[in-house]
């Protein structure tokens, strides 16, 4: 990695020294910005957002990573002082940002990541805010509540006048009713993204925008090689454990379709999941009947959710007298998280890799046998 990091500084100082002698070089290095290869945002896993150099703008372009039909999102980012034209079809953003406002705790997580808390001004939910910084801004009134999706605080949010509202246009987010405020909304879209490192890959996003381009590759390159390698230590395991997911809820087993990143995630680690065939990438609704047929046999069990207390298999029992029918609860294969003890939200969408482990010391112990779990465990009573 140094030697990579070695290579690519020369080869910019190069390209640099080229540019100012006068001398051929394209336009993105000697005019565009950034104006060295590490600052350089290249999307290598997510499909949700292209970047390009233009001279002295940099082109964003945001798109649904699951249905290319869907309404695109273009951005011309520039420096405060650029007095240019930007292309047709691009909303102009100037960069660096110095102020956002955050509607998931998936986009938090990029700001978190890059230790940039004092940037986020306004949030949505605190439930389930572990992060210290945060919940010390929250608390001094730097950082302040804007309401929940569908009933924002219209005059909190003018009274904070960000450089930039991050939102995720596909949801229900009642984002019509804070369009007159006249800040830019900018989409986030690592929640529709396929695989766990496109999802992590979008704090290269916040990364570009902040102006912490070279950091955000550091980041994501430590995660992108920690991921990669625990992923390859399960590549020859002929033993892959089925696992099921999700819980009843008001009638309805909800989980994730089988081209989910979760669904991935647990083929990475070496897991055969129950719904692999499934085409969906979202959540999908069952009946009892058809996970039970399914997944009767299964010998893991994933299950995140918040509970004030010890929660067990006789918790489980007690919510529901049927989950003792499945294998996994009855040889303690439940597969466990929660989000009331760990900042799950805020912290797993750019630490893949700890999940990734997690996951691997369940299914496969003796790889990783002094694994300690940071996000799953396995309920042993």
């Amino acid at each position: 990695m140094k030697r990579l990091r070695y290579i690519s500084a020369i080869i910019a100082l190069m390209v640099l020294a080229a540019c100012s002698n006068g001398k051929s070089a394209d336009a993105q290095n000697c005019n565009g910005v950034p104006k060295d290869s590490l600052s350089t945002i290249v999307p290598k896993y997510a499909k949700g957002f292209t970047i390009s150099y233009d001279n002295d703008i940099v082109l964003l372009n945001i798109n649904d990573p699951e249905n290319k039909e869907a309404e695109q999102f273009h951005f011309a980012l520039v420096d405060k002082d650029f007095n240019g034209a930007v292309p047709e079809g691009y909303t102009r953003l100037d960069i660096p940002i110095e102020s956002a406002i955050c509607m998931t705790s998936l986009q938090l997580s990029n700001f978190l990541k890059l230790d940039i808390p004092e940037k986020v001004v306004g949030i949505t939910s605190t439930r389930h805010l572990h992060n210290k910084k945060m919940n010390a801004r929250l608390k001094e009134g730097k950082t302040h509540k804007i309401g929940i999706e569908g009933n924002f605080d219209n005059e909190v949010i003018m009274a904070i006048d960000p450089d930039v509202i991050f939102i995720s246009p596909f949801k229900r987010g009642g984002y019509d009713a804070i369009r007159n405020v006249d800040i830019p909304m900018l989409p986030h879209l690592g929640y529709k993204e396929l695989t766990p490192l496109g999802q992590a890959e979008w704090i290269k996003v916040v990364g570009l925008l902040t102006g912490n381009e070279r950091k955000a590759n550091e980041i994501f390159s430590g995660i992108e090689e920690r991921y990669n390698n625990l992923k390859s230590s399960v590549d020859t395991i002929s033993d892959r454990p089925k696992v099921f997911s999700g819980e009843m809820r008001g009638g309805n087993w909800y989980a994730v379709g089988g081209r989910s990143f979760l669904a991935q995630m647990f083929r990475d680690a070496g897991g055969d999941y129950f719904l692999k065939d499934n085409n969906e990438s979202g959540g999908v609704t069952l009946d009892y009947e058809t996970v039970y047929t399914n997944a009767a046999d299964a010998r893991y069990w994933r299950i995140v959710n918040s509970f004030d207390g010890d929660y067990n298999y006789n918790v489980l029992e007690e919510q529901d007298k049927r989950y003792t029918d499945f294998d996994a609860w009855k040889y303690h294969g439940v597969i466990y998280c929660n989000m009331n003890e760990v900042p799950f939200y805020e912290q797993m969408p750019v630490e893949p890799e700890e999940v990734l482990a997690d996951f691997i010391h369940v299914f496969h112990p003796e790889i990783l046998p002094e694994r300690k779990p940071k996000y799953y465990h396995l309920l042993t009573k």
